[in-house]
This record gives structure tokens, sequence and C-alpha cells, in this order.
């Protein structure tokens, strides 16, 4: 028939016959080829799958340092790196914000410079007497003089403003470069703006015009307020076996003034890294110390004998008389 012929070739082969592979040995080969490559394959997937994770998580370990170190700095939480890259968290000054929300009153008033009002503020929920707005220039005068008095014209200034505590930053610990002792001048200057027969820039300067908290520095410096409350128990504190007591690391001195007492003020509050000290304001004593005359009263020590006619004076007092006997038979020792 036609068909049969039409599935014969001129070889005389049928085409029907190339449809389905033949049983040998080159299928078996060929599937062995197959296997090692989709093993080979899924090996290297798993490979390049297990390195993107990998570097997905490392990135995002970058991405949240560079995160807490660069874009993340704010003013109130500081940080420090060690020698071997560690990193120390200083949260002195939201711990002092705490202890003033948690242990004064609701209407406490906080004397500070004006830099920190608005966090005194906020997150103290105190009031301040000077804050960040800066607009009552002679207010913020009134608070540089009253640091840059000494103690007893600073507390008659407290006393007409009404201030319940005082708050000052202080460095010499850590090595804090911004507190309240390198931002004195500023006080000072402000200060003698609004009161210049009473504070002078000129007397917080050693005679060879320079600022110096040291045994070198100016009486008036030495003996102010802001020195005060900023030293205050620093020279009883050595902070290495390196450095003499009362060694200030941000000045890099021995400060000149240790001994000295507070009056009309008492420590109420010192951070751990003492950035941050809270004092409160004393109230006046109700009875002032009476001092020894200058030419004494001398008084005699012979007793008068107008005792009887004196105000005051008991009459009538029993007397001893010896060897008389009562009308009950028993021996009297008084007599009337």
């Amino acid at each position: 028939p036609k068909q049969s012929q039409k599935s014969v070739d001129e070889n005389g082969e049928n085409k029907n016959d190339r449809l389905y592979d033949k049983v040998g040995n080159k299928k078996k080969i060929r599937d062995d080829k197959l296997k090692d490559e989709e093993g080979l394959g899924i090996n290297v997937k798993s490979i390049i799958v297990v390195a993107l994770i990998m570097m997905l998580m490392l990135f995002a370990v970058h991405c949240t340092w560079v995160t807490s170190s660069a874009y993340s700095s704010p003013s109130i939480v500081l940080a420090s790196y060690g020698q071997g890259g560690s990193r120390t968290i200083l949260d002195d000054f939201r711990e002092a914000y705490y202890w003033l929300r948690q242990n004064t009153h609701d209407k406490a008033r906080v004397m500070s410079w004006w830099d920190y009002g608005y966090q005194i503020a906020g997150m103290g929920n105190r009031t301040t007497l000077v804050d960040n707005n800066t607009w009552n220039n002679s207010h913020i005068a009134l608070v540089g003089k009253a640091m840059s008095s000494n103690e007893s014209a600073a507390y008659e200034i407290m006393r007409s403003l009404d201030v319940n505590y005082v708050l000052v930053i202080f460095g010499g610990v850590i090595g804090y470069s911004g507190d309240d002792i390198n931002k004195f001048l500023w006080m000072v200057r402000i200060a003698e703006g609004e009161h210049p027969k009473d504070i002078r820039e000129v007397d917080y300067f050693t005679p060879q015009g320079e600022f110096r908290v040291d045994a070198a520095g100016s009486k008036t410096l030495l003996n102010c307020l802001m020195y005060k409350l900023s030293y205050y128990r620093f020279g009883q504190l050595q902070l290495d076996f390196r450095s003499p007591a009362g060694f200030d690391r941000t000045r890099g001195v021995e400060i000149g003034n240790k001994n000295f007492d507070l009056t009309h003020l008492e420590e109420a509050y010192t951070t751990e890294h003492w950035l941050v000290r809270i004092y409160r304001v004393l109230d006046l004593e109700n009875r002032s110390e009476v001092k020894t005359p200058v030419r004494p009263i001398k008084k005699s020590r012979q007793k008068s004998k107008k005792t009887v006619k004196r105000l005051g004076a008991i009459k009538n007092k029993p007397k001893i008389v010896k060897g008389k006997k009562s009308k009950y038979g028993v021996k009297s020792s008084t007599k009337l």
C-alpha cells in the first residue's frame, strides 16, 4: 500500500522507528550528567541565598549603628568612647530632671542659666526664672548677677526672686567642656551690662588678664556663687592616682579654693557623673545669732540684801531652826 511505502525512506529504514528512543548506554550517561549539573546548581543557589541574607543582616546592623552614632545625638544624652571603641552613655541630664519632677514641690522655682530653661520646664515640669526665649534681658542679667556675686549677696537676690532650688552644670569630673564655668564670663558680661556698679568683668581676671580657677585665679572668682556651687566638695575628690584631689579635667588644673562651706544653700542632689548639681535655698533663720558685745558688762558676784521688796520675790520662805520641837513632839526642821 501507499502509506507503508511512504513510511519507508530511500535507505530502506522505517520512519516510525525514529519516534522512539532505543535502549542503550547513551541515555544512562546523559541522565548522570544531568543529575550532577542539577546538584551543583542547587548548592550554588543555596550559597548565594545565604550570602545575600548575611549581607542584608550586616547592612541592617550597620545602618542601626550609623543612625545611633551620626544621626542621633540629642543634647540631653551624652556618649563617651573608650580606647577599645566601647561606648558609654551619660544620662545625667534626664536623671536630674527626673529627680526634680519626683522630689520637689509642684510650685518650686528653679534658678539656672537660660540654656536649660526649656529642658527643666519640659522634662522636670518646674518653673524656671529664665529660659531659651531670652526676651527679658534684664531678668537674665539679674540671674547672672546672682551667679557672679558672693553667697550673701546672691542669697538676697534669690530671696527677692522666691527661688527654691539652684541648678548648675559642672563638667570637671568627666571633662565636659560645655559646663557653666566655661559659660561664666557671658553671665558676668550680661550682668555688667545691667548692673555696672556691682559687677565688673575685670575683677574676674588675674592681673595678667587670664581667666583661671586654680590658686592663681582672682579672689572674686574663687568666692562667687557659681564657683562654690560647681566645686563644692570637689576638693575632696581624687579622680585617679596620677592627679591630686580637686583636679578639674575640663580646665586641666587643680582648683584653688577647696575648703569652703555653704551658708545659705545646701546640696540637694548630684548626678552620677557630677554633671548636674542641684542645691536647695535655705529659709531665713528664726532667730539671728547674738554676737558677743564689744564692751562686756561686768556683773557683781555679791547678792543684794533687798530681795524681799522686789517684785516676784518669794516671801515667808521656810527657815531652818535647829533644836526646836513641834507641838506634836517631833523635832521640827523648818519654821514658818
